[in-house]
């Protein structure tokens, strides 16, 4: 369900600390607000080699420890109530579930979180849980967990192997038979999902605060490298729209979410993943026409946005920039 008693934060302006600004999902964020006279950016990240620290003043530059570091949540808190942070946005994996579980005490705190539910961010980051809940609402792939394939002949090969939990490419591999199916050891932590052959599609969804879904964004990642989108272009696809909104109300997405699509055997849309925060390609979502990190932040601030919002189709090439910064500078944040 989407959050309950959101406050409508003043609209004066917020200090907005971004974390993980080593990724490119933080740095297409911070351009967007950034443009915003009304929002003050403070940049987080685990490493001080992180480029998006020295996007902004030195005074705005901050370390969190990992997300999977059991002191993650206190210790981002704790730097969030020292440097006045208005609102946290969390842009890794890793570092949702913390923060969900502490969203209470960093409300008390006066801090909001740019965060899906809870309960929606338990389905959305296990990928057994994402199945079980929008088999029925949408084409799914046949998904089960590797201890329990009870007919390894029942399947039409190959398959695939993947962690519950993660995102992008880690930790999957092909299997071409029931054979080599029976040979790997039975985990509860990997899943057997039928293979999906055909074009794969990324569609950037924001929700309000209330669920309901403001736009759906379908993007084709035309060029991938190391798992980022460096070439790509937006598509005016009316199912693929209203799959990515059929899915933020099934398992309750608030904010921005990314779910990712590719075409079965019989060219159908089916639901691979969805990552419950900014992807990196948000940049291309923001030029079609949707600025989808500041509409989100409105929302969260309590700020109306428009029932529908449209979008152009619209291309991106990306290159490497380089920001040349004095050692001083990183040796302050590493110290």
């Amino acid at each position: 369900m989407p959050h309950a008693n959101v406050p409508n934060l003043p609209l004066r302006s917020v200090r907005v600390m971004i974390t993980g600004v080593g990724g490119p999902a933080a740095v297409s964020v911070m351009k967007s607000l950034g443009a915003d006279a009304s929002v003050s950016l403070i940049a987080a990240d685990m490493d001080p080699w992180a480029a998006g620290l020295y996007l902004v003043p030195p005074e705005a530059r901050t370390l969190v420890p990992a997300g999977t570091d059991p002191r993650y949540a206190d210790a981002t808190l704790a730097r969030c109530a020292a440097m006045g942070v208005d609102v946290l946005i969390p842009t890794c994996d890793a570092e949702l579930r913390p923060l969900g579980k502490a969203r209470d005490e960093f409300r008390r705190a006066g801090i909001e979180l740019l965060l899906a539910p809870d309960s929606a961010l338990e389905v959305c980051l296990d990928k057994l849980a994402l199945a079980e809940r929008c088999a029925g609402h949408l084409p799914v792939p046949r998904t089960e967990r590797l201890d329990k394939v009870a007919d390894p002949e029942s399947w039409t090969y190959p398959v695939m192997i993947k962690p519950r939990s993660g995102s992008g490419s880690r930790g999957i591999s092909v299997v071409a038979s029931s054979e080599e199916l029976l040979r790997l050891e039975p985990s509860p932590d990997f899943l057997v999902q039928d293979y999906l052959p055909g074009e794969e599609y990324s569609v950037d969804v924001l929700a309000d605060t209330t669920g309901h879904v403001v736009a759906a964004v379908p993007r084709v990642r035309e060029r991938v490298d190391s798992g980022v989108s460096v070439a790509g272009r937006t598509a005016h696809d009316a199912e693929l729209e209203r799959l990515g909104a059929g899915v933020a109300a099934a398992t309750g997405l608030t904010y921005v979410a990314n779910v990712q699509f590719r075409r079965d055997p019989a060219g159908r849309p089916a639901l691979l993943e969805v990552n419950p925060r900014f992807p990196g390609a948000m940049p291309l979502t923001v030029a079609s026409g949707v600025d989808m990190p500041l509409m989100a932040l409105d929302s969260l601030r309590g700020r109306p946005l428009p029932e529908h919002a449209d979008f152009r189709e619209t291309a991106m090439v990306r290159y490497l920039e380089e920001r040349f910064v004095e050692l001083g500078e990183v040796q302050r944040v590493a110290a």
